[in-house]
Parts: structure tokens; sequence; C-alpha cells
């Protein structure tokens, strides 16, 4: 068994897989993930190996204490990964991307790929049939747009999500609404045709918080796979462990 911890930028994703089937699954706050992994250490004592992803903070302290659970397999830079790197600033690669390109191999081998991840950003990824990775673009995520609007005017107020029934905003909360979301669902379906227009066979990912929000609006054709970036993890340490 291996034991995914993902650390985002919000909260901390943890799953537990048995060889590549998906077995438990939990988001929980980064000050819980010493007590949890003990927890699911003491439930499930067949875990051999755990792999830890992390773009947020997380204490040393607290990888020594799981590391003592478990071989644990801290994902970086310098991690063997299983296609070609030509990020131009491969040291700068979030560990988040990395793991969304394994998880696309994985899943759709000698293919081209773009992964979409929305969450607190919005990171575009694209993996070629050769196995190699070009790169992608980062942008802003549904919930950054609207606090953004909010923290950089004096007067826009902050909203929650929610969908416009016109493009034409009548009010302020209105206007908010349609910029948002008509402006984040035409960024992704004119990335996604501008991709096709050199890659015709693209094949569309989508993964993250928002996806399932999003899926159900785009004009492009895509799969949405909430457990995309965990996948990708467990494949990355199955690479290195041979397991």
């Amino acid at each position: 068994m291996n034991l995914i911890i993902d650390v985002g930028n919000s909260f901390v994703k943890m799953a537990l897989f048995e060889e590549d089937k998906l077995i438990l699954k939990e988001v929980i706050c980064v000050k819980e993930i010493v007590k949890f992994t003990l927890k699911i250490k003491n439930n499930y004592p067949l875990i051999k190996n755990g792999i830890v992803s992390s773009v947020g903070k997380l204490k040393k302290e607290d990888i020594v204490t799981i590391s003592k659970c478990f071989y644990l397999f801290v994902l970086d830079s310098q991690t063997n990964l299983p296609f070609i790197n030509l990020y131009t600033t491969p040291k700068t690669l979030g560990v988040d991307r990395m793991a969304l390109v394994c998880g696309s191999i994985k899943k759709f081998p000698n293919q081209n790929v773009l992964v979409i991840d929305a969450g607190t950003c919005v990171t575009y990824d694209f993996v070629n049939s050769k196995n190699e990775y070009l790169g992608g673009a980062i942008s802003l995520g549904i919930q950054m747009r609207y606090k953004s609007l909010h923290t950089f005017t004096a007067k826009l107020p902050f909203l929650e999500l929610k969908i416009p029934l016109d493009i034409i905003g009548k009010s302020t909360q209105e206007s908010i609404h349609s910029g948002v979301v008509f402006g984040i669902l035409n960024e992704i379906d004119g990335v996604i045709e501008t991709y096709k227009l050199k890659y015709p066979d693209l094949t569309v990912i989508l993964t993250g918080g928002d996806a399932k929000f999003l899926s159900k609006q785009l004009k492009s054709s895509i799969f949405a796979h909430p457990n995309f970036l965990l996948e990708g993890l467990n494949y990355i340490l199955q690479f290195n462990t041979n397991e």
C-alpha cells in the first residue's frame, strides 16, 4: 500500500492506494497532517511507502515524524520522473505540475495531452506523444479572481462563486460574476482551441477543486478527473520504488 500526501496552497489531500486502486481519500488541514498520518498507519499497517508533494508550507519536523512510519519519498526537482523534461527552468517547476504530467503519461501513454488543473491557480501543462514535457501556463483561479477584484479596488465587494444568468451584468455584483465566470471559461476554451490548432488529436484533462463546476460550463470536449494529481503521485512513487 502507498500513502499519498499532497500539501496544497489551501489544504492537504491524503490518499491510500493499493497498487493503482484508490482505497481512501481525505482532505485535512496542514496542522492535522501528523495526527492523521499516524491514524491511517494504525488502521492500515500494510502501508509500506509514502510520498509527499508540497507546494504549501510543511514543517521539516513533520516530515521527520512521518518518515518514521514507513519509507517516505519527498518529491522535488531532483526526482527521477518518467518523462523527458524540456522545461527551461526545471528547478522551478512545481511538484504538483510534475505529478499531473506523470498522471497523463500513466493514463494516456504516447498521446498529446493537455492537463488543466483548476484550483487556487489554473495551470496548463502539455506533454507530447514523444513523452516530452514542453511546459504550459499559470493563470488565476476562480477564487483568486474574486479576491483580486475586491483587494485591489476601493469599492468592489468580495463575492462567492455564482453562475451568471447572462453575459451582460445589470448590477455591480452581476458584472463581477460575469467577468469572473465567463472570463475563466472563455480563457480555458480559448487555450484548448489554440493547442488543438497545433495538435488536432489533443486529449484534454481537467482536474482540481473547481473541475466539477467548470466541466459543466465548458464548450470543449474534456475528461474531468478529480483524482488525477493523486494518481500521478502514486505513479511517481511506483516508478521510484519499482512497486
